[in-house]
């Protein structure tokens, strides 16, 4: 079972200068190795189908609309399911001093995106987008599995750029992201992948 995480948006308080409203994790699972190896492959072979660089990241926030919507449509065929949760960042809502602390902000978003998706987990890798510092990795990989009961056998962090699977799940993040914003398109992304949801939680209510 593989597991891949990644965010969109920031963890930035100050929203009157310019942080998100909202921090979103994404959570993706395949349940089938070789589902998403399939899936890894479709991906590179759409590369070349938008006569696109072998090397092009595919990331939300640099794409464009019709771009992101060939991404989604050409995955969607493919067994995988995605949690998310979206940190609404109000200050009326959202108080304490572990928010104030980068690390202890995205362990706690983490936190609640694997207690929706642990009833789903057994053995899982988890690869999570990010260089991070050896000790934030041991860390992290602590806080996960301690918070999973043992589901989960090993974390790694590992570089967008190389892995496909990270950049469907920054898509997968950003398509979240923007349904809750106020752009034209915010309606386009989600209802296309809307079949492989399994629950998108929104905290604080």
């Amino acid at each position: 079972m593989l597991v891949f995480i990644d965010e969109s948006g920031d963890m930035g308080r100050k929203i009157d200068q310019g942080s998100s409203r909202y921090f979103v994790v994404t959570l993706v699972l395949f349940e089938d190795n070789e589902e998403a190896i399939a899936c890894d492959q479709r991906i590179g072979l759409l590369r070349k189908e938008l006569r696109l660089s072998e090397s092009y990241e595919f990331k939300f926030q640099k794409m464009r609309r019709d771009l992101r919507e060939a991404f989604l449509k050409a995955v969607l065929p493919y067994s995988f399911f995605y949690f998310g949760v979206v940190i609404n960042k109000d200050p009326k809502k959202l108080y304490g001093e572990g928010f104030i602390v980068k690390e202890s902000f995205y362990k706690y978003a983490c936190s609640l995106v694997f207690e929706n998706a642990k009833p789903h987990l057994k053995d899982a890798t988890v690869i999570i987008d990010g260089s991070g510092s050896r000790e934030f990795k041991r860390q992290l990989q602590y806080y996960l599995k301690k918070k999973t009961d043992g589901v989960i056998r090993k974390v790694k962090i590992q570089s967008s750029h190389s892995n496909n699977l990270i950049q469907l799940a920054d898509l997968v993040a950003g398509s979240i992201h923007r349904s809750f914003g106020k752009k034209g398109d915010k309606n386009s992304y989600r209802p296309i992948i809307k079949s492989r949801e399994m629950k998108v939680q929104v905290w604080p209510y």
